[in-house]
């Protein structure tokens, strides 16, 4: 077996709660070194609860250090000579008044990178920015939801495990680089991003992205939840064929191509909607998918875990999820995650 695609990979983490920790999880996963330095009270997300903590901080170790005394700073200093990259997500006045920015550290290391993850720049003020607040500012919940109803949120951290998994990217990408530097990631430029289409469609034609019942596509139809006669379905039909192989089993015709289906939404729909209802969810999954038909029931998440156990893994105490990144050759050690200051800096509490 292969060690780690990032074995001999040294980062630092100043993180808290999911964003940060999350990105350096993900790394670890993948063989680097991961320190975790946390104040003497702990990171806070260690208060939601061991398995809240576990969840995004396998793998790694933990000094306390108290970055406001001339002591943590000199730590900080060693540490990252013998560093790669250091990734943070305070805010950014945080960032600055412990001297957590390339400007500051370069005089350690020339080569590190320094990554900082805040909520909108590193240039920019302290606003409050959490997942959900950074949802609602961009637009994401805008567009979730029925349409009768308020908008609403996704049931996980969709911006704080986006942003994660960027940060993590623009981190290797100035490591590859060679050089050092600072690397700025904002949720907020993150979740724009991700409205990708959404966004283009707007800027370029005009057209106001709006949200549709059930979760519907704005260009492909049928391509949303539909009620069965047992739960909801996932159906997906990207392309004529999809159709094509869908209405021979349903037993629907007409509309053979993707512009006639958008061209006559409604009919599509309640066409649809009725066959559904003749077998439940499962059913038709069942029938949909032998045939390559894009197709899922609406599984909660002990289902969905039950159904993959390949998917759970153990750490220590804990089960986990793996990592979603499969290197041929490598199968990643999960370890526990760290006791606060158990590789160095426990403060003295007598």
């Amino acid at each position: 077996m292969t060690s780690g695609p990032l074995a001999g990979v040294r980062i630092l983490e100043v993180g808290t709660m999911l964003a940060g920790p999350f990105a350096t999880m993900t790394l670890a996963d993948l063989g680097a070194r991961v320190t975790k330095i946390e104040p003497p009270g702990g990171d806070i997300s260690r208060q939601v609860g061991d398995s809240y903590f576990a969840s995004l901080n396998r793998s790694k170790r933990s000094i306390c250090l108290d970055l406001a005394s001339e002591a943590g700073q000199h730590r900080l200093g060693e540490l990252v000579a013998e560093s790669h990259a250091l990734l943070v997500n305070l805010k950014p006045s945080a960032i600055r008044r412990y001297g957590l920015t390339y400007e500051t550290l370069r005089r350690y290391n020339e080569r590190i990178v320094c990554v900082a993850l805040t909520g909108y720049g590193l240039e920019a003020g302290d606003d409050p920015a959490f997942d959900y607040v950074i949802q609602a500012a961009t637009g994401v919940a805008a567009l979730t939801g029925d349409p009768a109803g308020p908008p609403i949120l996704p049931g996980y951290s969709s911006a704080d495990n986006s942003a994660g998994l960027t940060a993590a990217v623009g981190l290797l990408a100035q490591i590859v680089s060679g050089r050092g530097g600072q690397i700025d990631v904002s949720l907020r430029d993150v979740m724009l991003s991700q409205l990708n289409y959404r966004a283009s469609v707007w800027l370029n034609d005009g057209i106001e992205p709006l949200r549709l019942p059930l979760g519907a596509h704005s260009y492909y139809v049928p391509a949303q939840m539909f009620p069965t006669a047992c739960g909801y379905l996932a159906l997906f039909i990207t392309h004529d064929g999809f159709w094509r192989l869908f209405a021979a089993e349903a037993g629907i015709d007409g509309f053979p191509t993707m512009s006639e289906r958008a061209a006559h939404r409604d009919e599509v729909l309640t066409a649809v909607t009725a066959v559904l209802a003749s077998d439940t969810a499962a059913g038709w999954e069942s029938r949909l998918r032998p045939l390559g038909v894009p197709a899922a029931a609406v599984r909660t998440l002990p289902e969905a875990l039950a159904a993959t156990p390949e998917a759970v893994v153990q750490a220590g105490q804990f089960r986990l999820v793996r990592s979603p990144i499969q290197v041929a050759g490598y199968q990643p050690t999960y370890l526990p995650p760290p006791r606060l200051g158990e590789h160095g800096g426990l403060p003295d509490h007598s």
